[in-house]
């Protein structure tokens, strides 16, 4: 039996980043498990210490896991679990360093929708040209902002 990948331009992922957190954060998230180990110590430090060990991993995996992905497949930008047509979407900005702080704080999008993450300097903003919708642009953190605006204009492009 010979099995066929379906490369078709409605499923074909041009664009793919997970927003795990940083390093740092990792780090940060991590030392939960320290804390744990002492509620445990007086019962037993080498059972203590395995608690504190497991606790440390599980919270690091699931911080992994659990982030939010963007994707562009096909025509669809999926940002965490909102997704819309390309159709629906203008011509994206990028912006990072100091414009990038000032499009996620002073200059942010009141009736736009966000999906902000801290440790995450670049930004993806692109409004939307859907008269019904009540939201006027997505605002999306990114890696790589300029690499999801050129995934973003090939949707748009191929829709």
């Amino acid at each position: 039996m010979r099995l066929m990948q379906n490369t078709t331009q409605e499923t074909r992922e041009s664009y793919r980043e997970r927003l795990s957190p940083s390093l740092w954060m990792l780090v940060t998230i991590a030392l939960v498990g320290p804390m744990v180990s002492l509620v445990f110590a007086p019962v037993a430090s080498s059972i203590a210490i395995a608690i504190g060990a497991a606790v440390s991993l599980v919270l690091v995996v699931l911080s992994i896991l659990l982030a939010p992905v963007i994707s562009v497949r096909g025509t669809v930008l999926h940002a965490g679990r909102a997704h819309i047509d390309a159709r629906w979407l203008g011509e994206p900005e990028h912006f990072t360093g100091q414009d990038a702080r000032d499009r996620r704080t002073r200059d942010i999008a009141r009736d736009g929708w966000h999906l902000i993450r801290g440790g995450i300097d670049g930004l993806v903003v692109v409004p939307l040209t859907d008269p019904d919708d009540p939201m006027r642009s997505w605002t999306i953190s990114s890696r790589t902002p300029d690499r999801l605006s050129a995934a973003i204009r090939a949707a748009r492009a191929a829709g």
